[in-house]
């Protein structure tokens, strides 16, 4: 089997606009979490904006694919790098900005048409293309809160089976609109105060924007160019519910399928892994289900984190975001906090502090609407 390798990682979060502004910031206890208004009809909520107001997905891709091409030592044009970047809202900010036209001026507008071509779900992957000059594969995945992790394996499957020997490959993110704020709040999903995953008193997700892409190569062509390396991907395993629009499965039985699918695909056991970086969303039935699985899973024990108490959710950016915290603890050899849990309600090894930590594999995972399931292992 042809392996894997990570040479170069764009990054930006509300923790910070760089990967290492962002770790740094994370490692050191700190929230982008803050009470923002950036929509007068909807009331002030936490959020994890990057900015003072909400980001635009263009100019986020434009940052962290430049961002991991620079890391990397890579220089455009890449014509036969494969490019597989997704987003689970994608344009729907510009569509929103489109709707409001329409119900404004009471007729579709003909002159928006052109701007509507340009916000079709897959071209944010085609301007990433664009922007490194590569002319081969372009995807474009959109699977939920699972987006991020199986936007990489992806992008591993195509080196793995000699499709390409590069690829640029991630997710990006920036679902703070009116629609997806109100809709979220209808559900009663959106905490009040701020995110507290696994915490007995946790309130529910803080939205936050952010991106996060790898350059992803064959080890083989990694060792040809003396790249650095963060780290390797081990396997993959990606299942999908079939039960209900937003809720899990109560009893985690394909969650469970798609981290075993994973450990055997990387020839791993449970007992090989040093870190879980949990999807850990701070919702009451996520985090009821995560607990519950990586219990029933890791009896002996793992330290286990999630990030979303400092970035916020980032949707389907957020697997993506926990692959570069892992490849980072792995290079650091630091486990990150899981920040804001106060009473932990499950019996969970959870990182409260960022310690140092023998690292050798780390397990990441995304659970998303629709019961998208997705884990991914990556080792030193």
């Amino acid at each position: 089997m042809v392996k894997v390798c990570v040479t170069g990682i764009g990054l930006v979060s509300a923790l910070g606009g760089s990967l290492e502004d962002s770790w740094r910031n994370l490692i050191a206890g700190k929230s982008g979490i803050r009470l923002h208004q950036p929509f007068l009809e909807l009331t002030p909520l936490p959020l994890g904006l990057i900015g003072e107001q909400p980001s635009e997905l263009t100019m986020l891709t434009r940052m962290v694919v430049a961002s991991a091409l620079q890391d990397s030592g890579l220089v455009a044009p890449l014509a036969d790098c494969a490019v597989v970047i997704g987003s689970s809202r994608s344009y729907q900010a510009s569509w929103e900005m489109l709707a409001r036209q329409m119900y404004n001026a009471n007729h579709f507008p003909v002159s928006s048409f052109g701007n509507w071509l340009d916000t079709l779900p897959h071209i944010n992957a085609i301007a990433a293309a664009r922007q490194i000059g590569a002319s081969g594969i372009v995807l474009a995945p959109m699977a939920a809160c699972a987006t991020g992790i199986w936007s990489i394996a992806q992008a591993a499957m195509l080196i793995q089976t000699g499709q390409c020997q590069q690829a640029i490959a991630g997710a990006v993110e920036a679902p703070i609109t009116p629609l997806t704020l109100a809709g979220f709040q209808q559900m009663g999903a959106l905490a009040k105060t701020g995110a507290y995953p696994f915490d007995l008193h946790r309130e529910g997700l803080v939205l936050g924007e952010g991106a996060a892409v790898f350059v992803l190569e064959s080890a083989e062509f990694a060792k040809q160019r003396q790249a650095k390396v963060y780290g390797e991907i081990l396997g993959f395993g990606l299942t999908n519910d079939a039960y209900h629009s937003n809720s899990p499965e109560p009893e985690g039985k394909s969650a469970i399928a798609a981290i075993k699918q994973c450990l055997e695909r990387s020839s791993l056991t449970p007992a090989d892994i040093d870190y879980i970086h949990a999807h850990g969303t701070a919702t009451q039935l996520n985090d009821q289900m995560e607990s519950m699985v990586i219990q029933r899973l890791f009896p002996q024990g793992v330290a286990v984190s999630s990030t979303k108490g400092s970035t916020g959710h980032t949707l389907g950016a957020s697997g993506a975001l926990g692959v570069a915290f892992s490849l980072m603890a792995l290079k650091h050899q630091i486990l990150p906090p899981c920040l804001g849990l106060q009473q932990p309600e499950f019996y969970l090894d959870i990182v409260t502090a960022a310690r140092l930590s023998k690292i050798r594999q780390v397990l990441c995972c995304s659970f998303g609407f629709g019961g998208q399931n997705a884990a991914i292992a990556l080792a030193r």
